[in-house]
């Protein structure tokens, strides 16, 4: 890392972090270094190369260019206390690569209930065949997880919020009775970003993010990364090595352009996203808002205490209903697009049924239920459309 001064604010890290003169060589952002062979002049010059550390050296293509290694060196900046990030082709990746460096077969993995279905089906597939027991537990558990860890936990993987249900965890409590008992923690912390929540300064050791969201921002790229703090930086860069993953310079290049501006799209969707929130509260058809910054969510004494803000992503229950009624008010939005991911700058909405993907607690709701993206269109145009939404809904009941 180039140690970025932590006393500045968000705006001016995203801005100058990972722009070593080195790599940038005058201009003002790295350039696109596309790679696969690295020429040598010597033998001798070839076989020195393979006996240094060659994530910051042109070694091999997968191993990186000065386009990779700013975005990485950027991202580690972002976590105060961290020692280096490695790049993924996607979210899912970067989870997957955080997991396998820090689990064996016969180890067990405590996961959370709430967790991204991609995570927890890696959990109950590729890690089950892999031998490796995967324990889930009550997200709202705080400092209780110590009476879960056993002999065998090795890791403990942590969404604050859930982004389904948006139940925000105990971090701090979760990462002191693991480090009590050596046990490596992990977080998936794509929703808030280091620029909301960092994590690494809270103890965690693995911090994930999904950059196809916010640091991407605009859509059109999948890519992934895991910071490390410094006891576990090495065995996380090995196994990624081993693994072959690696993130196109293209990509890198790509989510570097979006980072520059997240600080500044974040406080936007921050924004818009609790004005819908508190006007989706006064609607009838409405019985629950699932967001952190609101009273009535799960967990918001800890989003008060842990984080600098909110972003853009939410999730509401309706007051009954049927599914031809929520798709009624799903389908007629006009600037809500209906698809997967979120954090990009248009707004999205799908339907969302978080029983399915429990098995430890109970998910009781008053009528189905909708997750919200909510973009960078004005949010009086975006209510306007939610209105007439609901008026769909309770029209089809």
């Amino acid at each position: 890392m180039s140690g970025t001064d932590d006393s500045k604010g968000n705006g001016t890290k995203v801005v100058g972090a990972g722009r070593r003169p080195e790599w940038t060589q005058g201009i003002v952002s790295p350039p696109v270094w596309r790679a696969s062979t690295i020429l040598y002049d010597t033998v001798a010059d070839m076989r020195a190369a393979g006996g240094r550390d060659t994530h910051h050296r042109l070694f091999y293509g997968r191993r990186g260019t000065p386009t990779q290694w700013s975005l990485a060196e950027a991202l580690t900046e972002l976590e105060p206390g961290a020692e280096a990030t490695f790049l993924y082709p996607s979210g899912v990746a970067a989870v997957s690569a955080a997991l396998l460096s820090v689990l064996s077969p016969g180890d067990e993995l405590l996961l959370p209930d709430s967790a991204y279905d991609p995570t927890r089906s890696f959990a109950n597939g590729f890690l089950a065949r892999f031998g490796v027991t995967t324990r889930f537990y009550d997200p709202m558990i705080g400092g209780g997880i110590a009476e879960l860890i056993g002999d065998k936990t090795r890791a403990i993987l942590m969404e604050s919020p859930g982004s389904l249900t948006f139940e925000l965890q105990d971090v701090p409590a979760i990462v002191a009775a693991a480090k009590a008992r050596g046990v490596t923690t992990l977080i998936d912390n794509t929703w808030a970003t280091p620029l909301l929540f960092p994590v690494i300064e809270r103890g965690v050791d693995l911090s994930i993010l999904a950059c196809t969201k916010y640091i991407v921002g605009h859509s059109d790229v999948m890519l992934g990364s895991v910071t490390a703090a410094p006891a576990h930086w090495e065995k996380l860069r090995d196994t990624s090595f081993a693994l072959g993953q690696t993130a196109s310079p293209d990509d890198a290049w790509l989510g570097a352009r979006g980072m520059r501006t997240m600080a500044v799209r974040l406080k936007h969707h921050g924004a818009a996203a609790l004005e819908i929130a508190r006007w989706l509260e006064t609607r009838p058809e409405v019985a629950r808002v699932l967001h952190p910054a609101l009273p009535s969510c799960p967990g918001h004494e800890l989003f008060l205490r842990d984080f600098k803000g909110a972003s853009g992503l939410f999730s509401f229950v309706l007051n009954g209903g049927t599914e031809a009624a929520r798709a009624a008010l799903i389908d007629g939005l006009e600037l809500f697009g209906i698809g997967y991911s979120w954090g990009g700058f248009e707004s999205l909405a799908i339907p969302i049924d978080p029983q399915r993907h429990r098995t430890v607690t109970r998910w009781e709701a008053e009528g189905l239920a909708v997750r919200l993206q909510i973009g960078l269109e004005d949010p009086a145009d975006l209510i306007a459309d939610l209105a007439a939404g609901l008026d769909r809904f309770r029209a089809a009941i």
